[in-house]
């Protein structure tokens, strides 16, 4: 069998039987226990001779003389690559699109969904909301505080929530917040973020001696970062604890490096733009993730880039080993990604 030719029926067929049964194990899989699986009467010596060819093409390898084979990377693809889309029941949609809707912000349905994704296959979970720097301004609210300081909450008309609290050096009255919210929001509501700011600064520059007093309370908020706001993903990753019981072949060291990689929300959002698909709708699946950190050489990663009702772009993904349930892990990601998406405000 050449190694750059697709695999005939047999050969197709004994590689899923065989990756089927690692997934269940975790064990090499010899031909004697593959024979007994399976339906026909395939005999061990001729699954043996199959399998040495796969181990020749570099599906396969054979960890001691005597063991099983386990499937390789490749011998993973090829296995995704015959499946096919699995729906979860109809009670589980209705449990997702009542969750979602109960909730009021982007973020906490970006962290339900990771919790979601956890709880359905016990592997990583990832969602992520990506703001738009043509983000528009729905409303701002400022919350006195102790001590000068002033907590400013930023909605926008995609429903991302930013709060900062800030210390101002001068005194200002619960009024004269209210005032300063009514005067933004009145003037800038529907405008895009950095529009907005671009023109309030020219509006105190211009128009100080008319509104003096307003406009002297909204510079020093100005200068304080009001209606600036930070483009960062609003990221949410669960269970990576699942991975201290999985066998990565990994030393303490290497364990310890893809925690740190994990831990960091850049890093995540690298991982994600790098192996999921930017088409909308379109599911991915990445079987060993080497070039994006060493230590993931063995794992998996299964995901959707969506856009979510509101218009804001996201991405939903399980991080697992690449002995997983594919299926299982397949459902979950789309079932919640439909769910993200869907869900009205």
């Amino acid at each position: 069998m050449r190694t750059d030719a697709p695999l005939n029926f047999r050969y197709q067929e004994i590689l899923t039987s065989i990756v089927r049964a690692y997934i269940d194990t975790g064990e090499p899989v010899g031909s004697r226990t593959l024979s007994k699986m399976r339906n026909n009467k395939l005999s061990p010596a001729s699954i043996r001779n199959v399998m040495a060819d796969l181990v020749d093409d570099g599906y396969l390898s054979q960890p001691h003389t005597s063991a099983g084979r386990v499937p390789t990377e490749k011998a993973f693809r090829v296995f995704v690559s015959s499946l096919t889309t699995t729906r979860m029941a109809a009670a589980e949609s209705d449990r997702f699109a009542n969750e979602f809707r109960s909730l009021e912000t982007v973020g906490q349905r970006v962290e339900r969904s990771s919790y979601l994704l956890v709880e359905l296959t016990r592997n990583v979970g990832i969602a992520a909301a990506i703001p738009e720097l043509a983000q528009e301004l729905d409303q701002i609210q400022l919350v006195p505080l102790s001590d000068r300081r002033v907590l400013m909450v930023l909605v926008t008309r995609d429903h991302m929530v930013r709060n900062r609290v800030v210390v101002l050096e001068e005194p200002t009255s619960p009024e004269e917040l209210t005032s300063i919210c009514n005067y933004v929001n009145r003037n800038f509501g529907g405008w895009q973020l950095g529009q907005a700011r671009r023109e309030l600064l020219r509006r105190i520059a211009e128009e100080r001696e008319m509104y003096h007093a307003v406009l002297h309370k909204i510079q020093l908020l100005s200068q304080k970062g009001l209606l600036e706001v930070d483009t960062s993903p609003e990221v949410h990753m669960e269970g990576a604890s699942n991975l201290l019981g999985l066998d990565l072949h990994l030393t303490r060291e290497r364990m310890r490096e893809l925690f740190q990689a994990l831990e960091a929300k850049q890093r995540i959002i690298e991982l994600l733009d790098r192996f999921l698909e930017n088409t909308p709708g379109a599911l991915a699946v990445r079987v060993g993730l080497e070039e994006a950190h060493p230590a993931m050489k063995d794992l998996a990663l299964i995901g959707m880039t969506i856009r979510m009702a509101s218009g804001l772009p996201a991405k939903v993904a399980v991080l697992g080993p690449m002995r997983m349930n594919y299926e299982k892990v397949i459902a979950a990601v789309l079932q919640t990604s439909r769910a993200l998406e869907n869900a009205k405000f």
